[in-house]
This record gives C-alpha cells, structure tokens and sequence, in this order.
C-alpha cells in the first residue's frame, strides 16, 4: 500500500514549487530527497506508478508524434550533433575528475557510459512546462520535442542492444503492425467516449510495452510506436487529453524514485553537483546549432532554453550500466542529483525566455538566415485575424469571412491543417501566435478584431498580452471554458466567450427556432 504520508509530502513540496514560480515537478524531486531522510523506501507501488508514468508519456509522445517533423534536419541533425559534441565535452570533463579524484571508480568504459547518460535533456520536464504555460501547440514546443525523441529513440537502441541478447526470431511478425495501423483507430471508435474508451487507450499502451518486452525488446519501445500508430486519427486527440491526467499523475511517482535513490557519496557528491550546473552549457550548443539548420532564433531560444537539463533515460541507462557490471551502482546516485540539481538551474531561464528575447530582440536577430526571412505571410488587407484554426476558430472564420471575405486572416502552425483550409479557398498562414516577430510584420494600427481561439487558456492570455505590450488596442476576444478563466480575461481588457455558457444559450435558440419551423402553418386545410 502507498504511505500516505509521501501523497501529503509530495503535495506539500508541488504547492510550495509552484508558489514560488517553479513547475511542480521540482517539489516532487524535493520531496523524494526528503522522503530519502525520513528512511520511507519507495517499495513497488511508487517504483509500478513511475513505471506506468514513463509508458504513458512515452505513448502520449507517440500518439503526437509527426513523422515529417522528425525527418527535418534541423531537427534529428541537431538531435545527432549536440549529442556527439555533449558525448566529447562529458567524456572529457570526467577524465579530467577521475585523474583529480582517485577515489571515484572510473574507467573509460564507466566514462562513456556516463557521458552519454548526459547527453539527452529530458522530455518529461519540457513536457510538463510546456503543458503548465500553455505552450504545447507552440512551434519552439513542436521542435524541442522532436529533438528530444530522437534522443529518446537513441536511448531506447541502448537500452534494446543491451537487454540481454537479441531480439527474439518472432519479433520479425512486428512488422504486421503497419498494416494493422488501420485496424487500431475502429477499436478506438467502438469504445465509443466514456470509460471504456480511456481503458481502451491504457490497454494499447500496456499491451504495445508487454508485447515488446515478450520479445527481448525494450517495452517503452513498444508504447511509443503503438501511439505513432494512432497519431493523426480522428481519435488520437481524444485518446491524449483522457491519458494526460493519468500520465501526470504517474509521472509524480518518477520524480519521487528519483529523490528516494538517495544521495551518491564522496567524490561522487561533488562530481554530480558540477554536472547539475554543467546543464546550462547544453542551451548554448542547441542554439546555434538550430539557427545554422535556418530555424528563426526566438524558436531556436526559447527551444534550447527549455532542454538545459539531463533525461530521466539518464537513469535507466545507468542502471542497466550497473547491472551488467559497466558502471559503478554510485553513478546511479550521483545521476539523480545531477538531474534534480539541473531542473532546478534551468527552471529559472526557461522562465525567463520570452523575456530574455524581447530584451534582446535585436542581438538574435543577428542569428536570423536569409531563409527564414523568405518565408514573411502575406499580411496585406487583413482587418480581422482568427488565432487557432481548429473547430471553433473555423466556425468563426467562416461566419465572418461571409460579411468581410479576404478581409479575415486564419492564423495556426500545423501545416496539414492549413494545408486543408487552402483548399477550401481559406485565406491562412502558417505562424506562432506568441512570435513577436510575426507580430512585427503585421500592421496591428489596420487590425480591427483579433480573435483567441487557441488550445489553452494559458496560451489565449500569452498572446492577449503579447498583442499588448506590442501597442496594440484594438479588440481582443478569447474562447474560455471556465469562469475564472472568464473573469482573469475581462480583468486584462479582454473579451470573453464562455462556451459551455453560451453553448445553452445557442442550443435553445437552435431548438426554439425548430420549434417555430414546426408550428407554421404551410397552407391553409382545404374547405
């Protein structure tokens, strides 16, 4: 059974993260370090919560998982290229304190093991603070994320390789799982929206990992191409909103496993505490790295500042290390206080990101090719732009297009979708809403109307704000979906639209008017 009091501690130590500015996930680290003083061992509830949280994200992952992003080189050629210069810099580094610290059991094997543990930054932690501010659907979200899996992806061919042997001959039949791709969507849809659907989700998770693991392949492996399967169906969107509230919560026991591993000794004390700092070196190849393959800076920034920090495949790396005798059990350790110790550095900075372009706008600009200058929208003519493309900002497209025509912009970042409305004869560009720089480019002083109709509460009141600060005063509405979320907007000068309030109000006039429609007369009864 799960000690209540490490659901009290962990809750205590997420509230006090959180109020002091910093996302959750560091008070869960905190509270596994404290939970580690209190002598409370993890036990195998908490070690099968943490295994379940790492499946599910890396599921989730693969259920948004875009093949055409991960095959751009900005993105696996910066993937492959910070890991090579990290694999050299770390190798290097601790060389150097196994020389000046003889007591820490290094040999070179042992060094570039480690060394790689530290290459990968962690998607968990980019996940997590992309979700708390909204990012998620963001272009510098969209491009961390697909560096990151191909970092994972190369964990997870470590992991496979040194499982303990070869893949079993079955594993070729894995290969049916392509043509079942189409199989796997109706399963979905017959679950229909309730219980039964969300079951169905953690059944295909679950059973992708059991399934790989039964043939001597890594089964995080398994949950990620099982949810690349589904990813761009009709209910992959569906499937992740009902999994993410069950993934967070799991992760949260991941990030108190860490803590509870304790604390390395000796040398290796200090060892981890210099990498833990060491982190924030890793934004400063990422950025340069990203502009050279033509990314604009402000996404090159804010993507790099959010993955200065090491992976929890860190971990799982190390411990198979250790298993099979290539690593030192201390390393293990030593790797849980590097990896807290580096969320708790880079915290801060990717805070600060945003303001940190706009401070500097002019220095990363210098960083900007001549390429991505080519790509400028057309902005000409527009009086009334619409934020989010989706559903409700479609509607709304199409009710205002009727009166104003090419005078209304549609504004979103997935190309395939944009792809659609331009068949449509839909005026749209490809954009990030929270670029300053694509706010530069458009005459805000002819703008009219500017409607928020983005994923995320969070992301409708960054953008509101932006548009602010940037001078502009024209009128700013936003879809909400809660009254507070109401309220905070009305508060900033903007104007709210409740849906679930307002969806009454339209269903009863859409009802009444069937009503009338029934009740004319449509001639009179022949005498």
């Amino acid at each position: 059974m799960l000690d209540p009091l490490i659901i009290i501690i962990a809750l205590t130590c997420g509230l006090v993260s959180r109020a002091l500015g910093m996302p959750a996930l560091i008070g869960y680290l905190a509270a596994g370090f404290v939970l580690h003083e209190t002598d409370i061992e993890a036990g195998e509830v908490l070690q099968t919560l943490a295994d379940l949280g790492v499946t599910l994200l890396l599921f989730t992952i693969g259920l948004k998982l875009q093949p055409a992003e991960l095959c751009k080189p900005r993105v696996w050629g910066t993937a492959l290229i910070h890991m090579a210069s990290m694999q050299l810099l770390f190798t290097l580094l601790l060389l150097g304190a196994a020389y000046l610290l003889r007591g820490l059991r290094l040999d070179m094997t042992s060094v570039l093991l480690i060394a790689f543990a530290l290459t990968f930054s962690s998607t968990v932690y980019v996940i997590q603070v992309m979700q708390d501010r909204g990012e998620m659907s963001s272009r510098h979200a969209n491009l961390a994320i697909g560096i990151l899996l191909i970092q994972d992806l190369a964990a997870v061919i470590f992991l496979a390789a040194t499982k303990g042997g070869f893949p079993e001959p079955q594993a070729i039949l894995l290969l049916l799982l392509w043509p079942m791709r189409h199989q796997l969507p109706r399963l979905l849809i017959r679950a229909g929206h309730g219980e039964l659907f969300t079951l169905c989700g953690l059944g295909l998770a679950l059973g992708g990992y059991a399934l790989f693991e039964s043939l001597n392949i890594k089964g995080d492996l398994g949950a990620l191409l099982i949810g690349a399967l589904l990813a761009g169906t009709q209910k992959s969107k569906e499937l992740y909103r009902n999994l993410m509230y069950f993934k967070d919560l799991f992760l949260v026991g991941f990030f108190l496993t860490i803590g509870l591993s304790g604390w390395p000794s000796g040398g290796a004390l200090i060892v981890a505490l210099v990498l833990g700092g060491l982190a924030l070196v890793k934004p400063l190849v990422y950025f340069p790295l990203m502009t050279l393959f033509h990314t604009p800076p402000r996404t090159a920034l804010l993507a790099a500042t959010s993955m200065g920090n090491y992976s929890e495949f860190g971990l799982v790396v190390l411990a198979v290390a250790a298993k099979l005798g290539w690593a030192d059990e201390q390393w293990g350790a030593a790797m849980s206080l590097a990896i807290a110790a580096s969320f708790l550095f880079s915290s801060p900075i990717s805070k600060q990101a945003h303001d940190l372009y706009r401070r500097y706008h002019g220095f990363w600009l210098r960083f900007e090719s001549t390429r991505v200058l080519e790509k400028i929208p057309d902005t000409s003519g527009v009086r009334i732009v619409v934020l989010g493309m989706g559903n409700i900002g479609t509607g709304a497209y199409d009710v205002i297009a009727e009166e104003h025509g090419s005078e209304v912009l549609g504004v979103d970042l997935n190309e395939r979708k944009l792809a659609e409305h331009v068949r449509q004869h839909r005026r749209v560009v490809t954009a990030d809403a929270s670029d300053p720089d694509f706010w530069h480019r458009v005459d805000l002083q002819a703008i009219d109307l500017i409607l928020l109709a983005l994923t995320h509460h969070e992301e409708n009141m960054l953008v509101g704000q932006l548009l602010r600060d940037l001078g502009y005063r024209g009128q700013i509405s936003a879809v909400v979906r809660f009254d507070e979320e109401e309220h905070e907007l009305e508060a900033h000068g903007f104007s709210a639209f409740n849906l679930y309030a307002q969806a009454g109000a339209g269903f009863a006039d859409h009802a009444m008017e069937r009503l009338g429609d029934i009740n004319q007369p449509v001639g009179k009864p022949s005498a």
